[in-house]
């Protein structure tokens, strides 16, 4: 439990009316001789301690000295100490000196006034943060009653971030941790201490340290530590049998929600974190700050994290666009949490139906709108053909057809791996939603793009919740194919991208995010069966359930034949070139399929895309489970 040592302002202030005497006093006698004091400068004295009596309080409650928890005294609190003692030295000087230029009294040693100054920031400075060490001598000693075990903490990263952990570990017992040292691999901390704990090795010395030391748990304190450094500490940890926890990514920490000393367990998200990627502000600033900015699919997981991340820029509106009214609330309300003085309006519309579009986009007047609105469970769509066509062609055309007709500055079409050489019906309907994005640009010189990227982790369908549910119920965990791969990024990492991508678009672009490498689906299990204190093939089983007809191991991100550019940020490519399919050719490619699915022939439409789509190969596949593919 922790002690709470109080002392009330009232008994800082009558404190800080005796140090003033002290002070003054002090000073004169540092300068003088005692008798010389009271027999030659009594006169100048007696209006120093006067006017230091009235106006060094006045000050001290102006700056706020009065209304701080002492007890919690950073090097904050002592800049305003320093401030608020100078600052009334300020107006005490001048005083002093006009008196004693007007010979009010013979004799000031002018002096005086450094000395008191010097002598006022130790007493007044000294007085505060004693209240601050004996509270923690209070909860050093109510610690020490406390019949639970202390626990012995290394912290990964001398950092910045690894200070403030380790100082919240200091400051607050109840935590029942004690710090006993850093790993960090910068050469220049090696035997550094910081808040008195010794550096003591690198990150690669882990295991001999835990073999050395009593280490009861790990904490990772590096928000921008790429997930091999995470992995290995979390395999070393694992094998010793310690506890480790990490603290927020970097992209999690953007938002100022959550606070860098918030340490929790280690997700799988962490063991494929990237480092972090630079963001030009000035270009991301120039398309939202201050713009209308209309997010569509706001309350689904990637509509979500661009409303949070769009949010921080500062738009004149927020306006979430989506269908269902549950999810697009529960965002609604986090971002008023968040953001309490930005203007919010969510609309409830499904993109399929163009004059709901119209009435909403004619009556919000957006700058500038990101399309995340999609169906993407490729399963799913297999059974549901006619509706993936709807939702992600035609609704995507009604989008555009809206960001024409009322005159819409910018649109970013959040797009996917799967739509190169698409095998399914949803990677082949996301082909046709970027033709029409990039057909509206050549055709309106507007700058309309695409962002293309593989999978997220985390998303709603993804494969890692889907692991997740079958870990809790003991398994099996099921896998297509030993050798399938994936492109894998976090949420917020695609979000920052994107935002930078949408900022870089001309008009007519597919930006293409750089994904890293593929990672195997089977890998991706076996870290969650671990992460979840499991052993693969020992506690849990993995089952290949075998490849379906058509698809691919591994995902591509750029067609074959297009050029491949770098752009100006290193995690941004650019696909140069476009598809035959435009103009009135398009359009009428669209109103077949369309007209097709309010028919029902979902066959049709799948030959029809193999013919019209360059490289499609899409099979006709219905799924009596879609829960075991992968």
């Amino acid at each position: 439990m922790k002690v709470i040592f109080n002392i009330r302002n009232r008994h800082l202030f009558v404190a800080d009316l005796f140090l003033t005497v002290l002070s003054v006093l002090s000073a004169y006698i540092l300068r003088l001789e005692l008798v010389e004091v009271f027999s030659n400068y009594y006169i100048s004295l007696l209006w120093m301690l006067g006017l230091s009596l009235l106006i060094k309080p006045s000050v001290y409650y102006f700056l706020g000295l009065y209304r701080r928890m002492w007890i919690y005294a950073s090097m904050r609190e002592l800049r305003l100490i320093v401030i608020a003692v100078s600052g009334a030295s300020a107006i005490i000087s001048p005083l002093m000196l006009i008196l004693f230029s007007n010979r009010f009294f013979v004799a000031f040693p002018r002096s005086v006034l450094i000395i008191d100054w010097m002598i006022s920031i130790v007493l007044i400075g000294g007085s505060r943060y004693s209240l601050r060490m004996l509270a923690e001598m209070k909860n050093r000693n109510g610690n020490a009653k406390n019949n639970r075990k202390t626990k012995n903490a290394l912290i990964i990263g001398a950092g910045d971030a690894g200070a403030l952990v380790a100082k919240e570990l200091q400051k607050n017992p109840f935590i029942n941790m004690k710090p006993i040292g850093f790993l960090d691999d910068n050469p220049d901390k090696f035997h550094q201490q910081i808040h008195s704990i010794p550096v003591i090795g690198r990150l690669k010395d882990l295991s001999k340290v835990i073999n050395l030391n009593r280490v009861d748990e790990v904490i990772i304190a590096i928000p921008s530590a790429p997930g091999h450094a995470i992995r290995t500490v979390a395999d070393v940890c694992r094998k010793k049998r310690i506890p480790y926890r990490t603290m927020p990514g970097m992209y999690e920490l953007l938002d100022g929600k959550v606070s860098v000393t918030r340490l929790r367990e280690v997700e799988i998200s962490d063991l494929l974190r990237r480092e972090p990627a630079q963001i030009d502000d000035e270009i991301v600033g120039d398309i939202i700050k201050d713009k209308v900015v209309l997010v569509t699919g706001a309350g689904g997981s990637i509509g979500t994290e661009l409303c949070r991340q769009i949010a921080r820029w500062r738009p004149s509106q927020m306006v979430l666009l989506g269908h269902g009214e549950n999810s697009v609330f529960e965002t609604y309300l986090e971002l008023k949490e968040s953001y309490p003085n930005l203007s919010i309006y969510a609309a409830i519309a499904d993109i399929r139906d163009l004059e709901r579009m119209k009435q909403e986009i004619s009556r919000t007047k957006p700058n500038v709108i990101f399309h995340a609105a999609a169906h993407k469970h490729v399963p799913l769509m297999e059974n549901n053909v006619e509706d993936c066509i709807l939702n992600n062609v035609l609704g995507t055309q009604n989008v555009v057809r809206c960001c024409q007709m009322y005159d819409v500055e910018r649109m970013v079409l959040i797009s996917t791996d799967k739509a190169i050489r698409p095998v399914s019906v949803m990677g082949g309907s996301k082909r046709l939603a970027e033709m029409i994005v990039l057909d509206a640009a050549q055709r309106s010189g507007k700058p309309y793009s695409v962002v293309r990227f593989g999978n997220v982790l985390g998303s709603r369908g993804s494969v890692v919740p889907l692991f997740k549910r079958q870990i809790a119920q003991g398994g099996p965990v099921t896998v297509t194919h030993p050798k399938m791969k994936r492109y894998f990024m976090t949420i917020p990492e695609a979000v920052h991208l994107v935002l930078q991508a949408a900022g870089m678009g001309k008009g007519g672009e597919t930006f293409v995010l750089n994904m890293g490498d593929q990672i195997k689906i089977v890998d991706l299990a076996e870290d969650l069966i671990r992460l979840s204190g499991f052993e693969p093939g020992k506690d849990i089983e993995i089952v290949f359930t075998g490849i379906r007809e058509g698809e691919k191991l591994s995902e591509d991100l750029w067609n074959e034949g297009r050029e491949f550019k770098q752009t100006s940020h290193p995690e941004i490519y650019s696909e140069e070139g476009q598809d035959e399919l435009k103009g009135q050719k398009l359009d009428d490619i669209v109103a077949k399929l369309v007209e097709l699915a309010y028919q029902g022939k979902s066959e049709e439409i799948i030959r029809y895309l193999n013919t019209i789509i360059p490289q499609a190969e899409i099979k006709s596949l219905r799924f009596e489970d879609i829960s075991k593919i992968n």
